[in-house]
């Protein structure tokens, strides 16, 4: 049997990225993360990996190699996702158009590439969120191309640079959830990103169309096929908490407090767009679930289908996390590693293309094992109950939001600087 290719994890977190490789037959040598909680988790889970429980910043590319017994130039693979909220939505959301290299967390970035520099693996993945590469906002991408080529320059290296942004639906992920994707050969080879295997359903396509250019995807995998055999632990305390938790069960599976507006189907108790997109967001069974979030407020869903928090095993389901991994710690410490976490099955599908493209190795063959089973067709959506009278003195006209730029905070954020 040929040895397992090795990899050095920075900025593990709970280890969505490594369960994900490790699926695709690869092996963490080490795994280096600051966070306590992560790093508990990780050492319970997978007791052969060497976890450095340290800031990337205190620990030097040379001890990170000695720890795995790895050489430089000799190693296979770096992948992480350094920290990304300088460059997340709800960064634009609350601070505008300030510049997020100015963030110290973007900091994490330039680390991450002096490891791939130092180190000099046979190739790399960075993982990051889709706002690191929108338009007009891309200083975070532009910071990474610009010390791709210098590392090049200084190393004599060819690191070439693939990236896109990625839905992990679109794989087989029981959930919508975007991520920036980089990836890169030292020697320069050609990346191309796995298809897409996975959309919305198309019964009008045939399943092998002869003479189109038309490709039929599956159908989405759903919620119900990820957590339908899932009862949460004895002791979870699961129930919606705080001032709207009432209202949830007045609606719609897959809807959220939209539903609740002059242009949705239920009572007037909010303007359009008035809110964030997951205040009161609910699961539908027969849809991906939206988002994990990682430090969800008190109406931040989504919300499962029972008018009750996710529990545990249900987000490890949802982010295709192995049902042999133990997150530890509190309900919020829990929800935040699972949160944070890359999809497993999007990491499955993308080691598998960079064990044969980047790294030319044989294929892993057979089904993903991270795949979640089919289960449809989904029973049909629970019964929606009447709003309760407690909120009914909310309902009345609600002006919309007034548009991007316009709205409260924008105005403040402009007086502000005025």
């Amino acid at each position: 049997m040929s040895k397992q290719p090795k990899i050095i994890s920075l900025y593990s977190g709970a280890g969505g990225l490594d369960y994900g490789f490790e699926a695709a037959g690869f092996d963490t040598a080490v795994a280096v993360e600051f966070d306590k909680q992560c790093c508990e988790t990780l050492r319970r889970n997978r007791r052969s990996w060497r976890v450095v429980e340290r800031s990337i910043f205190d620990v030097p590319t040379k001890e990170i190699l000695k720890l795995g017994a790895l050489k430089r130039a000799e190693v296979d693979l770096v992948i992480g996702g350094p920290p990304c909220q300088p460059f997340s939505k709800s960064a634009y959301w609350v601070k505008g158009d300030t510049s997020r290299l100015d963030d110290p967390r973007a900091d994490t970035l330039a680390a991450y590439m002096q490891v791939i520099e130092e180190a000099l693996p046979k190739a790399f993945l960075l993982e990051n969120v889709g706002g690191l590469a929108f338009s007009g906002k891309d200083e975070g991408l532009k910071l990474l191309l610009d010390k791709i080529e210098r590392i090049n320059k200084k190393t004599k290296s060819n690191y070439v640079p693939y990236y896109q942004i990625v839905n992990a639906a679109n794989y087989g992920v029981p959930q919508l959830r975007e991520r920036f994707i980089l990836v890169a050969s030292r020697e320069g080879l050609p990346f191309n990103f796995p298809s897409p295997t996975h959309g919305e359903p198309q019964p009008d396509l045939p399943l092998f169309p002869m003479k189109s250019s038309s490709v039929k995807l599956l159908p989405y995998r759903t919620a119900w096929d990820a957590i339908a055999d899932v009862r949460p632990a004895l002791g979870e305390k699961l129930s919606v908490q705080g001032k709207w938790a009432a209202l949830l069960p007045s609606i719609p599976e897959g809807q959220n407090y939209l539903f609740h507006t002059d242009r949705g189907g239920g009572v007037p108790l909010f303007g359009w767009r008035r809110r964030y997109w997951q205040f009161l967001l609910k699961l539908a069974k027969n849809r991906p679930s939206w988002t994990i979030q990682a430090q969800p407020g008190s109406s931040i869903g989504p919300f499962h289908w029972e008018n009750r928090r996710l529990s545990a095993q249900e987000l490890c389901r949802l982010q295709t996390i192995p049902d042999d991994i133990v997150i530890t710690g509190g309900r919020v410490e829990v929800q935040r590693q699972i949160g944070n976490a890359v999809p497993s099955l999007l990491a499955e599908v993308l080691a598998r293309a960079i064990r044969t493209q980047l790294l030319e190795l044989s294929p892993e063959t057979g089904a993903l094992k991270l795949m979640p089973p089919d289960r449809s067709p989904a029973p049909p959506p629970n019964k929606v109950e009447p709003v309760p009278d407690q909120y009914l003195h909310l309902k009345g006209d609600h002006a919309p939001h007034p548009g991007t730029g316009k709205g409260e905070a924008a105005l403040a954020r402009a007086r502000k600087s005025a």
